[in-house]
């Protein structure tokens, strides 16, 4: 589940506590927890609801101003079947986690309505690895081992160290020009730092990515 910064903000705040999908299938389940740059975002529950049924406080714990406002996003179409849209603050819709579907779009009403409960369950385990820069020889091997793997399983050859090395060179610079660089779809670019950023080897900023305290000192020891 992909949330945005509203839903974040609100989480973070207090104000927001559930969100609500529409699925035909149920991949999350309760414990489920999401990386976020709030921190891990834990499912409390998730429950089969009636939108005929929704009250004016489900319309604010899901971030929305009022009911008439909860109604009108759900009664928007959805962009296809992977549609992660998130009920938070001015019927806002988040990224999908892949492209847009061409196929027909199905209509609003299908599959269940869900209440999904949220709440935060600690920090980003990120945060403290990619801080962590001491670096000893088993650590270093398992990175290693793992950089390997994805370069292994790439159609189109070894890629890790290359874009390690090209962020490490343009800190802050838009993903839109490292993957024209590279070659790459944006969208294809971006999945792969945020598996180097997964291993706490780089972090994002407001715009661009830089290493991470942890990557430059695996960067340093592959030189």
């Amino acid at each position: 589940m992909l949330f945005t910064k509203a839903a974040l903000d609100g989480l973070a705040g207090g104000s927001v506590t559930a969100t609500y999908r529409r699925w035909t299938v149920v991949r999350p389940r309760v414990g489920s927890r999401f990386t976020t740059r709030i921190g891990m975002v834990e499912v409390r529950g998730i429950t089969p609801v009636d939108a005929d049924g929704l009250t004016e406080a489900d319309a604010r714990a899901a971030g929305f101003a009022d009911l008439k406002a909860l109604r009108r996003w759900l009664d928007r179409v959805p962009r296809g079947p992977r549609d992660t849209r998130t009920t938070a603050g001015a019927a806002a819709v988040s990224e999908l986690s892949q492209p847009a579907d061409r196929q027909a779009e199905p209509s609003a009403t299908e599959g269940q309505l869900y209440r999904i409960d949220l709440a935060l369950a600690g920090p980003d385990p990120r945060v403290a690895l990619r801080a962590d820069d001491d670096l000893d020889p088993a650590t270093l091997a398992t990175l290693r081992k793992k950089l390997d793997r994805m370069d292994a399983a790439a159609e189109d050859g070894p890629w890790t160290r290359s874009v390690l090395r090209q962020i490490a060179a343009q800190p802050g610079v838009v993903s839109t020009v490292l993957a024209d660089e590279a070659g790459e779809e944006r969208f294809y670019y971006k999945s792969r730092v945020r598996r180097l950023k997964a291993l706490g080897l780089t972090e994002s900023l407001t715009v661009g990515y830089r290493l991470s305290p942890r990557g430059h000192a695996f960067l340093a020891a592959e030189e």
